[in-house]
């Protein structure tokens, strides 16, 4: 028996050909017609036919058309040139230069991380892990094969937009139009058609908002994009991408902002990406262009698009201005770089309903891990304390807490509210420098837990959560208790929670209750009933300090 889709496609098949069958009957009693009237057309009297007549151009002015001359003289192509591998040993270190474009691919996963179990980040930076939506997420200046500068002797080449700021010849970009170049060249809508650019470079980058910032020498004031306030911008507002996709230069298209505030990368890697969304065609070539509103003022970046084809499909991301704006500001101070706060812990950045209420609290963030040694650890927090407050104002969730500590400087002090046992508690802590915070969280996560893998001994199969899990194995981390997760059943309470992303992870704790061992865990398990919250506390058992991971539900 053909499968439904099967017997689609065969439908569709017979359609066709009865389509064709009736188009060639219709053709053969056309052509009988045809000949027929065939030599008639020196019979008919046309002397009454009026000519056309193609009018003088008119100017049909619109607020596009004024916007688009307006911005347009302010946008600039970018080409980037990255050298082979041979070259780049005999030069010397210096500015980054470039030049012209490369075929946009898919961007894989940033880091092939396949490591089962929780993945904390930092301050906020939620789960270290790769998020579906990766697979979809391209960018606007892909690399081909062989970008990072192969050995076969030919230069890669590359293209992006970008706009000015200053007429000093300060530019805005993405990071990843110039990120790796070896030389960079702008050119200017004014230079000659054909022209290479003029040599730019690179004053500073900000890989969490994928922005980077140039400069060019000029004699001139040159053309600028006045910024503009992306708070102010409504779904639904009109918009103009403007721009060089395929190497078309110029080119306006235009759409509407159809959301606010999109993440469109999971974990870490979207931390500080919140993306205006609009449908304004936007292709490889894009990148680094402005968005701009109906004031003729740059509201954001175009940065990305969310694509199964590598082109257009109608939903496009920009970085909002009021962002770009922070960290060019940072970006053309005396440290070219952005700097942000951290007090060096790791959360999960939406647990579940349940979670919220088998540890009660509404609003919040539980503490996954505390790097040892940093900002939060010398003020006394834990894990597993609840963050409520900072400086008094409440912390909704994950989001909050980085928005508010992000902007902190390092060296300066925060009062945090949290509760402990369900205790409120206070303790003022000192922010540190979030890229420092970060490295050695990093640096101390990987030396732990490795090589440690042993045969599991005793296991059980608690029907009622559908998971099979065993005794931690001989060689188990010191001080690590819980049971390991074996195998996790299909369309289970476990798997509908998503404990199936864990299989190899351990459970240190049922509802709060640790377990050390299989009987425990059964006893905990089995005093469990229908219509009751569930979380499972889960960590990863080759990296303990990274954090937990707490899944929950209500158990039907």
């Amino acid at each position: 028996m053909k499968s439904f889709l099967g017997r689609l496609r065969y439908n569709r098949l017979a359609s066709t050909f009865t389509i064709l069958a009736t188009l060639s009957a219709g053709i053969l009693v056309g052509s009988l017609v045809a000949h027929q009237v065939r030599g008639q057309e020196s019979q008919v009297n046309s002397s009454d036919a009026t000519p056309l007549i193609v009018p003088a151009p008119r100017q049909l002015s619109t607020d596009f058309t004024r916007i688009a001359k307006e911005i347009g003289p302010a946008v600039v192509n970018i080409n980037t040139q990255i050298l082979p591998k041979q070259q780049q040993q005999n030069r010397r270190r210096g500015p980054h230069y470039m030049q012209p474009w490369s075929a946009p691919q898919q961007q894989q996963p940033p880091d092939g991380d396949d490591d089962q179990g929780p993945q904390g980040g930092q301050d906020g930076q939620g789960q270290g892990g790769q998020g579906g939506l990766q697979d979809f997420f391209n960018h606007f200046f892909g690399q081909n094969p062989g970008m990072d500068g192969g050995d076969d002797g030919q230069e890669r080449e590359s293209l992006g937009s970008g706009f000015i700021v200053d007429p000093r010849g300060y530019i805005i970009t993405n990071n990843h139009v110039v990120d790796k170049a070896d030389r960079i060249f702008v050119r200017l809508a004014s230079d000659p058609e054909g022209n290479q650019g003029r040599p730019a470079k690179v004053v500073g980058v900000d890989k969490a908002t994928d922005i980077a910032v140039l400069k060019i020498q000029t004699d001139i004031p040159l053309p600028v994009a006045k910024i503009g306030n992306s708070d102010g911008v409504e779904v639904g507002d009109w918009v103009l991408a403007i721009g060089e996709p395929f190497q078309l230069e110029h080119t306006v298209t235009a759409g509407i902002i159809s959301a606010k505030n999109r993440t469109v990368e999971q974990g870490t890697e979207g931390e500080f990406q919140r993306f205006l969304q609009t449908d304004a065609a936007i292709n490889p070539g894009n990148s680094g262009g402005p968005l701009v509103d109906m004031a003729g003022e740059v509201i954001g970046v175009n940065t990305a698009i969310y694509t199964q084809s590598a082109g257009n499909e109608g939903i496009g991301f920009a970085m909002p201005s009021d962002v770009v704006a922070d960290v060019y500001n940072q970006l053309i101070g005396a440290e070219h770089k952005v700097i942000r706060g951290s007090i060096g812990i790791s959360f999960q950045p939406n647990p579940s309903s349940a979670v919220s209420r088998v540890y009660g609290f509404k609003s919040g963030v539980i503490i996954s891990a505390i790097g040892a040694g940093q900002p939060a650890d010398k003020a006394g927090l834990k894990q597993g304390d609840i963050i409520t407050t900072i400086d008094g104002h409440p912390v909704k969730d994950g989001d909050d807490l980085v928005a508010i500590v992000s902007v902190r400087k390092p060296g300066t002090s925060v009062e945090i509210g949290y509760l402990r046992n369900g205790q409120q508690m206070h303790t003022s802590v000192v922010i540190g420098d979030r890229d420092k915070v970060i490295a050695a969280m990093n640096a101390a996560d990987g030396q732990e837990g490795e090589g440690n893998e042993a045969k599991p001994n005793g296991n059980a199969s608690p029907a009622k959560l559908g998971i099979t899990v065993q005794d931690l194995p001989q060689g188990a981390p010191a001080g690590l208790h819980g049971v390991l997760i074996e195998s996790v059943k299909p369309g289970s309470f476990a798997d509908e929670i998503g404990v199936g992303n864990f299989q190899g992870g351990v459970i240190v704790s049922v509802n709060r209750h640790p377990v050390h061992n299989v009987q425990e865990f059964q006893t905990v398990v089995g005093g469990l009933h229908s219509g009751d919250d569930v979380v499972l506390e889960i960590i990863n058992p080759q990296r303990p300090s990274s954090g937990n991971e707490l899944l929950g539900g209500t158990l039907p």
